[in-house]
């Protein structure tokens, strides 16, 4: 910590985190008004008040013809893959154009992703960038920094520094001083872009689409009934979570071969869940085919506008596109699975003594403990969501999230046990900048 270029470096996080937080407003900025004229102006231009039920099919058939030559040709192929997690080595500003790209063509076409990846992607290529050696330079200068864009970067959409402050801790598994070393350039960066994305946000009026909830059920303490009913649920949402991320890698190795033809394949099978769910219910196929950071707003503030048939409806058609495009597609694993999971626990929220409020918190934490691997991050996550009603419910946040990731560890040691091949072992959570196994 004393020597001179770590002094440098702690005071080229802020500079740092600027112009990354500038970049990743107008990625995610565009990326909301693309998604807003896909799924609701052109509908109503086309005399239709909300999307029609075959309205995925295109969407996602040219989202993967688009994909695939970025797969394929372009260098760092779009971003990395999935379903090995959130984060990955970090990409260097070569990949940032094809990232870019991905992101802004494919997920406003509704390919059941989110945003997290390509913007942790974005903020270490231009992090990196700033070095001027790039990725050949000193590798300990080369991981802080690529971790301190990709922290920056993600603490835009996940509601500020903190989140990604606790996240690069848990997922380095550091201690000590190294802890710290890694700690604070990633808490300066995050800090300074958090406070520029949020201003850029009131100055342009464009909708950044971060992971929120506008409001939340009416809060109430758990009781003997929330914890007997909640750990269980817990447990269901680590499995759902599990079979969808092992479908994920079955899809990956699909298409390892004819890479360009089965992505189409399966960009095009995405669509045909999320019509299968229009279809269902009745509702709009935005629920499912979108990334989830918008339906979870929806759904936290009215769940009882939600038959529990179409919440399990939800699970199951969102649950299959997302593992198909967990292997094939390109965006992050995040944003989906929190879905996910609060509609699970929602679904459950009808049995005897399981309050509403309870079964939201705990379907966060449970959701995100079981993609990331990170019990910590993700009741943090989960308490910062549910806002004024996260006191009362943090024993149950902790509870559900630990539960589920124990269910979770559990399940992919049997996969890793099936299948030893070192591409579908279970990575061990996000770990921004360090790589996913």
């Amino acid at each position: 910590m004393r020597e001179r270029g770590y002094v440098r470096l702690l005071l080229l996080s802020p500079l740092l985190g600027v112009p990354v937080s500038v970049a990743c407003f107008f990625l995610v900025g565009f990326q909301q008004e693309l998604q807003h004229w896909v799924w609701e102006s052109l509908p109503e231009a086309a005399g239709h008040r909300t999307p029609p039920w075959w309205w995925p099919l295109p969407a996602l058939l040219l989202a993967g013809l688009v994909l695939a030559p970025i797969v394929t040709r372009l260098p760092g192929a779009g971003g990395h893959v999935p379903v090995h997690g959130l984060g990955g080595p970090p990409a260097g500003p070569r990949a940032v154009p094809g990232v870019v790209l991905a992101a802004l063509v494919t997920l406003p076409l509704g390919v059941v992703l989110g945003p997290e990846a390509p913007l942790m992607a974005l903020g270490s290529g231009l992090a990196l960038l700033a070095l001027r050696g790039g990725p050949a330079g000193d590798p300990r200068t080369v991981a802080v920094v690529g971790t301190a864009g990709s922290t920056a970067a993600i603490s835009t959409i996940l509601g500020g520094p903190l989140v990604a402050a606790v996240l690069t801790l848990e997922a380095a598994a550091l201690g000590g001083s190294r802890m710290v070393l890694l700690l604070l350039p990633c808490l300066i960066a995050s800090a300074a872009g958090a406070l520029v994305f949020t201003g850029f946000g009131h100055w342009t009026g464009l909708d950044i689409g971060d992971l929120s909830l506008p409001a939340v059920p009416p809060g109430t303490a758990p009781d003997a009934g929330d914890f007997l009913w909640g750990l269980p649920a817990a447990a269901l949402i680590a499995v759902v979570i599990a079979a969808a991320r092992g479908l994920g890698l079955r899809t990956l190795r699909w298409t390892g071969r004819y890479t360009a033809v089965r992505t189409v394949v399966c960009a095009t099978a995405v669509g045909g869940c999320v019509a299968v769910y229009a279809l269902l219910t009745g509702r709009s196929p935005a629920e499912a085919a979108l990334s989830g950071q918008n339906a979870i707003g929806g759904l936290a503030a009215d769940p009882h506008a939600w038959p529990v048939a179409a919440l399990v409806a939800l699970v199951a058609c969102k649950g299959v596109a997302w593992g198909i495009a967990l292997g094939s597609l390109r965006g992050g694993p995040i944003f989906p699975a929190v879905l996910l999971g609060a509609a699970s626990a929602l679904a459950c929220s009808g049995l005897p003594g399981f309050g509403t409020t309870p079964a939201l918190a705990l379907g966060i934490a449970a959701a995100a403990a079981a993609v990331t691997g990170l019990p910590l991050s993700s009741a943090v996550l989960a308490v910062l969501l549910m806002g004024r009603a996260a006191h009362d419910q943090m024993p149950l946040i902790v509870a559900g999230s630990v539960v589920a990731f124990v269910v979770a560890q559990l399940v992919r040691r049997e996969e890793a046990g099936a299948a030893p091949d070192a591409r579908t072992t279970p990575d061990a959570g996000v770990r921004p900048g360090a790589g996913a196994d």
